[in-house]
């Protein structure tokens, strides 16, 4: 019988490939009414309208008039969101709270420092320096959403860019979708990614 030589030495796990990530352009006129865009209309209808017709949850703390969430937010008290507060406190709002868990987390805030302004100046409200940050008001928002979001869950952002929720917080691109509007309007970047792991 032939003895096989034990050398200690462990076997290597196999790494998977990464996932092929899905990248599209198309073109579209610009609206302030991101979902109502079309080419976004047809990504929403293709990823969150499966999930919301078997009874999801879907956070979205930026809603405006949209009707996508079933959990929806937003600043301006005209809108037909469910909630009217401050995007960060809304979201902490349900982490503390404890009770939710999301489906799918949609994420489609101002885009610049000016347009954050222009939502506060819009409902009669004095802006900071601080209000206007929008690199923080991004990450505190993705650190809740991150909290929220069961693993295998959906995050969609929204934005000048694809940085999307990241590697770090464990997570996985899927698509990226970029609308340009000719001119010089900056494209709308849709970025979908899975969560993979809690960090």
């Amino acid at each position: 019988m032939k003895r096989v030589r034990d050398t200690g030495r462990k076997k290597k796990k196999k790494r998977l490939a990464p996932r092929q990530i899905v990248f599209s352009r198309k073109w579209a006129m610009p609206n302030s009414n991101t979902f109502d865009i079309k080419p976004i209309t047809s990504l929403l209808k293709k990823y969150v309208g499966p999930i919301k017709k078997a009874g999801g949850v879907i956070i979205d703390p930026f809603a405006r008039n949209s009707c996508w969430g079933t959990l929806t937010n937003d600043l301006n008290e005209s809108t037909t969101a469910q909630y009217h507060m401050e995007a960060t406190e809304f979201l902490d709002k349900l982490v503390e709270e404890g009770k939710t868990k999301a489906d799918i987390v949609l994420l489609d805030p101002p885009y610049s420092p000016r347009q954050i302004s222009e939502c506060y100046k819009q409902i009669g409200r004095s802006v900071s320096s601080t209000d206007t940050q929008n690199a923080r008001l991004y990450k505190k928002c993705k650190d809740s959403l991150d909290k929220l979001l069961n693993p295998d869950g959906m995050a969609i952002t929204f934005g000048w860019n694809s940085s999307g929720f990241g590697k770090t917080r464990g997570f996985e691109i899927v698509e990226i979708l970029l609308v340009a509007h000719g001119g010089a309007h900056n494209d709308t970047i849709v970025t979908v990614e899975i969560k993979k792991r809690n960090h």
